[in-house]
């Protein structure tokens, strides 16, 4: 009878697997399929999974990966202790032990696909809001850099630092400046849960990475540990990906477009901050002078915010970070995103096609 419950749960597995397979291809294959099932059966996964995990303070998807890996060992454990007993024979512990694996990796490669991977495959933000993509001289990026410049300096002084702390345990802020936005943007309008911080952040320090938008739970996480004025942004990038905007360009865009409209001071200088360091790494390729001569003009605050920065990722320097750096990197390429990891700089086409238009 138990044999037959766990070659039930491989089927079961395989069948979730086979199903995720059908919609992968058909999303690969046709952007009209992607685009009906991101504009209307993704729309009920947020709206009914996603406002029942938002209702948690913190992150369900944190919580039951440490449950998981918990049951995982103690799963292990007694499988072992049940071998070397003899109460169990090794082909039954070894088949259960498929069972729950293959049903465990089929569900969740089916709720990813479901929650998140048909979505790589749908419309662009730029292509739905009629943003051109257009080639630029290194003189075009300089006068955005200058004019970006100017922008950090004149929030930096009215930001308060504080404050801007104090939005690691709030983002209320960021449901806010996303919904304003959804009333000016196709495709970025409906629920938004708050994003949330990690209770154990140090697990995406290591892994170099700034916030992570979890699929199987809907929900917008952050690294609540990292500078300050990497927040607002964030949480807004994160929020952008539960809208169904995948590519890691646009979703710095849209995350730029919130900050930068927001009515929060602290949200603006964010935005502003963040477009400066992704523009100006941009220009050093080409101009260093130039690039320097922006550099030495930021405000000292502002300077300060990105010293901070700097040395907080230093710390959390070595292979773990170099690992997730190249999973992370293989995982986009994996979706179309060409540029891997790279992609993340692209942000600075989208906000050179808004400032030449």
């Amino acid at each position: 009878m138990k044999k037959q419950k766990y070659l039930e749960k491989i089927i079961i597995g395989f069948i979730l697997f086979t199903a995720a397979v059908i919609l992968q291809m058909a999303a690969r294959n046709s952007t009209g399929f992607a685009n009906w099932y991101t504009g209307t059966i993704y729309p009920l996964w947020v709206n009914t999974f996603g406002r029942l995990c938002s209702a948690a303070a913190f992150s369900v998807v944190e919580v039951l990966l440490y449950f998981l890996l918990a049951a995982l060992v103690c799963t292990a454990g007694l499988g072992i202790i049940h071998m070397i007993r003899r109460e169990k024979m090794v082909s039954d512990v070894l088949l259960a032990g498929s069972g729950n694996i293959v049903l465990l990796v089929g569900g969740l490669f089916f709720l990813y696909t479901a929650m998140c991977g048909i979505n790589y495959h749908s419309d662009a933000f730029s292509k739905l809001n009629g943003l051109e993509i257009k080639r630029y001289t290194v003189e075009q990026l300089t006068a955005y850099c200058e004019m970006i410049t100017g922008e950090v300096n004149r929030l930096s002084p009215d930001t308060d630092r504080d404050k801007l702390k104090n939005l690691r345990a709030n983002g209320e802020e960021a449901v806010v400046a996303m919904r304003a936005l959804g009333e000016k943007y196709e495709g970025l309008g409906g629920y938004y849960p708050r994003p949330k911080g990690l209770l154990i952040s140090e697990i995406l320090s290591y892994q170099h990475l700034t916030g992570i938008y979890s699929p199987f739970t809907i929900e917008a996480n952050y690294n609540a540990d990292m500078t300050a004025y990497n927040i607002p942004f964030t949480m807004c990038h994160e929020l952008s990906h539960l809208r169904g905007f995948m590519r890691e360009d646009e979703a710095n865009y849209i995350a730029y477009l919130a900050s930068s409209n927001s009515d929060n001071t602290e949200f603006r200088y964010s935005g502003a901050l963040m477009a400066w360091i992704y523009s100006t790494n941009l220009l050093y390729d080409y101009d260093k002078e130039a690039y320097w001569r922006l550099h030495d003009s930021l405000d000292m605050r502002a300077l300060e915010d990105l010293e901070k920065n700097t040395a907080f990722w230093k710390r959390y320097e070595g292979k773990i970070s170099e690992v997730s750096d190249k999973v992370n990197d293989t995982y986009l390429k994996a979706n179309k995103q060409t540029d891997g990891v790279e992609s993340y700089d692209r942000m600075v086409d989208l906000l050179m096609a808004e400032f030449l238009s």
